[in-house]
């Protein structure tokens, strides 16, 4: 479910959405997010001084107060 988001979300952001990738690495007290895009758009992705992907991990944190697991989401390039 938050993978999807994140990947709707960035599709939305990103000039390349067919780039957009999504993997969730489970591990025992945090899940790993990685976002894959293309190089161009990791900057739209990431934002200035970080504010969009601070306001991606905002969203993701309301989900951690619903079923009590941490996430962490990286912006890496395709």
């Amino acid at each position: 479910m938050i993978a999807d988001f994140v990947a709707q979300f960035a599709r939305l952001i990103a000039s390349h959405p067919e780039d957009i990738r999504v993997e969730v690495k489970e591990g025992d007290e945090i899940t790993e997010i990685v976002l894959y895009a293309n190089q161009t758009d990791i900057g739209k992705l990431i934002g200035k001084e970080g504010k969009m992907i601070g306001a991606i991990k905002t969203v993701i944190s309301g989900c951690k107060a619903k079923d009590g697991v941490s996430y962490r989401i990286n912006v890496e390039p395709v």
